[in-house]
């Protein structure tokens, strides 16, 4: 095999337009034809990583099996290719910066004046070609966010043009991801903003080889002809993404307008056969032909922004299809729930409890686990939404008097989720976090074992506090037992109480390993309990 190929995604006229989108798609096309492939996201933000970003800001914060903190497009890649992500997956030009900062710290530059070129472009670079050094990978792609023209981008843009010249044309490839407005007024669609951005890739060094026209409206030949022409690339790498019902409808629109074959043609890689993505149609015939709907209501403090659950919405697209139903998610604000006002919560047929940080509309979710224990809903509580199960049943079953979690009030006589004590002498933000993936022992004849079929098990974490294993026995002999454990630790990490029709709270986030191909159990068991309900 030769040498890995380097495919780079970037976007302009606007953001949004589904850079990440486009390049899960391709590589799912590649990857079904045989080759190994994979994706890596080049944030141009300062931070150092999205783990200190308000949701409102940045949407989802994904985590990987080995602890990172990413940006929600890894989610997307590995929901699309079946394959886990790392670290070396999501660069930010904060982790790029403290990278040079540190080596100029230790002297490594001899001295030198440390600037933007080649010091940052070197780094990037190093980055970029990190998967690809490792050997496994025939393909990297490698998605730059933001939008060409941005300041913070330019360091990205001109790595690029950097590494073009040094690995060769027949080892490099690009792809333009633009917009082609439609104007109701003159019924046109119009493709000056294209052209404007394929002249700012231009000034700054890079030609295209791919032009990927994100559109509300079918593209006639006319406009294609138009931008292959002003934009310089051939009439067949002017490609049409037009808005669809959901975006794993991609993969079969980008294949049939011939995307990767026109990478492949431009890398001089085989083609080999045509991939049929038979269980991925499979699974885009029962999304589309459901035979009921169910009514789940998502219960969480980012209602506003969906892509702040990003994982979980998925994850119930996924659970649905193996379940032949639409799930028809209810986004409800916890702080707006109160113990007496449940007007939103009649007529769910099951109830999740989002993950989240802070005290902000705790007592919301605990009201709305109350209601799902006394009235007999399917119940799934994630992360913090396990541990507010937990508050929730020691004040009302065990009758443990303003029983909390030592994150909402240190003051609490009941503290039943309380910090390990080791971390308590740590106060770096992010310390004392449980981040990336960790093992856990399941119970036999539990719901969470029915939903594995088997006791080993490994799930990825991303919190702070624990169950206060203190209160373990009272809770066993209340009803609400510990149904998984991590076999180092003995931490908590499933509960459930086997009397209620489906209750099942866990400490880590099934979401993040949920994908097409492999949706999780959790999600899969929770929506047939809600389908039966």
């Amino acid at each position: 095999m030769a040498d890995t190929k380097y495919i780079f995604v970037t976007g302009g006229v606007t953001s949004s337009l589904g850079k990440g989108i486009i390049s899960a798609s391709l590589a799912k096309l590649i990857q079904a034809r045989g080759y190994k492939v994979t994706i890596q996201k080049l944030d141009p933000y300062i931070n150092v990583d999205p783990g200190t970003l308000n949701p409102y800001e940045h949407g989802e914060c994904f985590v990987t099996t080995d602890g990172a903190e990413t940006d929600l497009d890894l989610g997307h890649y590995e929901r699309f290719l079946n394959i886990e992500t790392t670290q070396a997956n999501n660069v930010t030009t904060g982790r790029i910066y403290q990278t040079v900062i540190d080596k100029e710290r230790k002297g490594d530059f001899l001295g030198k004046t440390v600037q933007i070129i080649p010091h940052i472009t070197n780094e990037i670079k190093r980055r970029i070609m990190l998967l690809g050094n490792k050997g496994k990978y025939d393909f990297v792609i490698t998605e730059i966010g933001g939008t060409v023209g941005d300041i913070e981008s330019l360091p990205y843009v001109e790595s690029v043009r950097q590494l073009i010249w040094e690995l060769g044309d027949d080892n490099t490839a690009v792809i333009h991801l633009t917009l082609v407005p439609y104007l109701a007024a003159s019924g046109e669609l119009k493709t000056k903003p294209t052209q404007h951005s394929v002249k700012i890739m231009l000034e700054n060094g890079i030609q295209p080889d791919v032009i990927v026209l994100r559109t509300e409206h079918d593209l006639t030949p006319e406009v294609k002809d138009k931008v292959a022409r002003f934009c310089n690339v051939k009439q067949d790498a002017v490609i049409e993404s037009i808005d669809v019902s959901t975006i794993y409808e991609v993969p079969l629109k980008m294949q049939s307008e011939g995307l990767d074959k026109v990478i492949l043609d431009k890398l001089k890689m085989p083609q080999n056969e045509t991939p049929e993505l038979g269980p991925w149609k499979d699974f885009l015939h029962k999304f589309h032909n459901p035979e009921k709907t169910v009514k789940i209501g998502l219960i969480g403090k980012y209602t506003q922004l969906p892509d702040a659950y990003k994982s979980i919405i998925e994850s119930f697209i996924h659970a649905g299809a193996v379940n032949n139903v639409k799930v028809k998610l209810e986004l409800i604000n916890s702080e707006k729930i109160t113990d007496t006002y449940f007007d939103q919560l009649e007529g769910l047929q099951g109830i999740l409890v989002a993950p989240g940080f802070g005290h902000r509309g705790i007592e919301g979710k605990i009201s709305a686990i109350k209601y799902a224990r006394e009235n007999n809903v399917p119940f799934l509580g994630i992360c913090l939404g396990m541990q507010c199960a937990v508050i929730e049943f020691g004040r009302n079953v065990l009758n443990l008097k303003d029983a909390h979690s030592a994150e909402m009030n240190s003051a609490t006589p009941h503290p039943v989720i309380d910090i390990m004590e080791h971390q308590k002498n740590i106060s770096e933000m992010g310390g004392t976090m449980r981040l990336g993936s960790y093992s856990c022992k399941v119970k036999k004849d539990t719901n969470a074992f029915a939903a594995y079929s088997k006791e080993d098990i490994t799930e990825r974490h991303r919190h702070r506090y624990e169950f206060n294993n203190n209160y373990t026995q009272d809770y066993n002999s209340a009803g609400m037992i510990a149904s998984g454990l991590n076999p180092d630790s003995n931490l908590v990490e499933i509960v459930e109480i086997p009397k209620h029709k489906w209750f099942v709270g866990v400490q880590f986030h099934p979401e993040y390993k949920s994908t097409v191909l492999n949706p999780h159990p959790l999600f899969v068991a929770f929506v047939k309990a809600a389908k039966e309900n």
